[in-house]
């Protein structure tokens, strides 16, 4: 028995480090800033470079014990480590987080050990606890400009590559927030220009809903078959005879007139006075002033 109990003790164990490890390769480098001259401002209203991280999956993800670096082939030790025990290190799911990288870690979780250089390429590597296991990388090329970031075109989609942004139309910067800003459904907008008086969408929400009645109907008989058909089993193996499905499922005419007929003389057992109601005057005409209630408990000794 402890034999089987540890071992099922590990498989969790094992089980929750692989959904763990799984979670956090969910997290990547979605936008950066290397020369932040009027932009975004920290929790000390100082102005510095900033790295944003982006959830990509469906849960939270803690990224405690993370290490985030510049240059990956200093030792694990002079990594910037993302500390323990802060709240806000968990990530929800498909959210944003920014570190600023102004050298100062001393200021507090969110504040990196490193500084990102104008004018140069710089690489920034997100290395999982284990110190070795890449999470993500990127090279920001050294012609971004002051108050230019490099962002992903989409938040966590690798594929859609990377793009320079200023701030104009669509290159909007966005810390903390989606690089792409959905203002607009796309799919509304083209079902209102194109069904202006809303039959179309009438013509259709019927048949949902009336296709949904027809299936619950056919699941109901299903069921009904399904069971009565278990029920004539059991009762041809009980009896050593094979029930018909008449005879096992339906009631003859007979038997449903006489317990309706039953039913019809329990509910309507009273004759039609009973439901008449008389109403009398009072002959004694009553005066609260003659009520007992009014008068003493106990007649007062004379």
């Amino acid at each position: 028995m402890n034999k089987k109990i540890l071992t099922l003790l590990l498989l969790i164990t094992l089980g929750g480090a692989t959904i763990f490890a799984q979670g956090r390769k969910g997290i990547c480098i979605n936008e950066v800033m290397v020369e932040n001259d009027s932009n975004y401002v920290d929790d000390y209203g100082m102005r510095h470079a900033w790295i944003e991280l982006f959830n990509s999956t469906y849960g939270t993800v803690q990224i405690s014990t993370m290490y985030l670096t510049d240059d990956k082939s200093k030792a694990k030790e002079e990594y910037y480590t993302i500390p323990r025990a802060d709240v806000n290190t968990k990530i929800p799911p498909r959210q944003h987080v920014v570190f600023w990288a102004d050298g100062e870690p001393n200021k507090g979780t969110f504040h990196l050990s490193f500084k990102l250089k104008p004018g140069k390429t710089n690489t920034i590597y997100l290395i999982d606890s284990d110190g070795l296991t890449l999470i993500d990388s990127v090279a920001v090329p050294a012609t971004l400009k002051a108050g230019q970031t490099y962002a992903r075109k989409e938040d966590g989609v690798k594929a859609k590559g990377w793009e320079v942004r200023d701030g104009s139309n669509e290159k909007y910067i966005t810390p903390s927030s989606n690089n792409v800003i959905l203002d607009k459904n796309e799919k509304i907008e083209g079902f209102r220009d194109n069904d202006t008086t809303g039959g179309f969408m009438t013509v259709m929400a019927m048949l949902v809903v009336f296709s949904s009645l027809l299936l619950l109907c056919l699941s109901f008989y299903l069921i009904g078959q399904l069971h009565a058909g278990r029920a004539r089993k059991k009762k041809a193996v009980a009896t050593g005879k094979e029930v018909a499905p008449s005879a096992a499922s339906l009631d003859s005419g007979e038997e449903i007139a006489a317990i309706c007929m039953a039913l019809h003389e329990h509910l309507n057992m009273h004759d039609k006075e009973d439901f008449v109601l008389t109403i009398n005057k009072v002959k004694r005409t009553y005066s609260p002033w003659s009520s007992k209630i009014y008068s003493l408990r106990e007649t007062p000794k004379r």
